[in-house]
């Protein structure tokens, strides 16, 4: 009896052991889902004729790729997303990239639930990796613009430039434009530990971290393509 019972007890942790890491790989699953859907973001919009102009990816310290921000409501609207950050080190090399959230709201005639792949451009590393000590209001705490057009534009010759952030948004529906002036910006420290299995910071990610995974390493690529 104490034999069936110790292993009945047995298979039960090793069922519960096998259950924690099926768990574990479903949620970094999800996560290379994201990246995924960055890239292909970042694939539609190398595909416009009216594209983000090479040269400010070049001069870009970080980047935040948000595909499908949700836009609801009536007058007064709702927008919530998830996207991924990633910034650019000394070597002009991109990190890993950092999980994050982006909410808030805006007032306009905006009708039912459109959604909208964003892009934001930073010309600092540094407003990206203090994203950790807590969230930041765009158009609030940072200076947002929309940014130049145009793959050949010249961005240092053609525009000023005084910004800090510039933003690209592609409508898939009926909506036309984003605004994002009063969204907030912050960490998705679930989708990061997801991802990551740890609770690093956002900063540590994005200056020491070196995960294995093709999805990131296609994001790189690509970005790489863009400069």
């Amino acid at each position: 009896m104490i034999t069936k019972n110790l292993r009945l007890l047995s298979v039960l942790a090793i069922m519960f052991m096998l259950s924690g890491i099926v768990s574990n790989v479903q949620a970094q699953g999800k996560e290379e889902d994201k990246i995924r859907a960055a890239v292909s973001v970042l694939n539609d919009f190398s595909s416009m004729e009216e594209s983000i102009p090479a040269q400010l990816l070049d001069m870009s310290k970080g980047i935040i790729i948000v595909p499908k921000l949700i836009n609801a409501g009536l007058m007064v609207g709702g927008k919530h997303g998830k996207g991924i950050a990633l910034v650019k080190n000394e070597k002009g090399e991109w990190s890993d990239p950092v999980f994050v959230t982006i909410t808030g709201g805006s007032v306009g005639a905006q009708i039912g639930v459109q959604a909208v792949d964003l892009v934001l451009i930073f010309k600092s590393s540094k407003t990206l990796t203090e994203i950790g000590k807590g969230s930041f209001t765009l158009g609030g705490d940072l200076s947002v613009a929309a940014g130049p057009m145009g793959r050949s534009s010249s961005a240092s010759t053609d525009y000023k430039l005084e910004a800090e952030v510039y933003s690209y948004s592609r409508s898939k529906g009926l909506f036309a434009g984003v605004t994002i002036n009063g969204a907030a910006l912050s960490v998705d420290a679930k989708a990061n530990n997801a991802f990551y299995g740890n609770t690093d910071s956002a900063n540590t990610i994005f200056t020491s971290s070196k995960v294995s995974s093709k999805p990131v390493d296609d994001l790189r690529d690509k970005l790489d393509d863009l400069n």
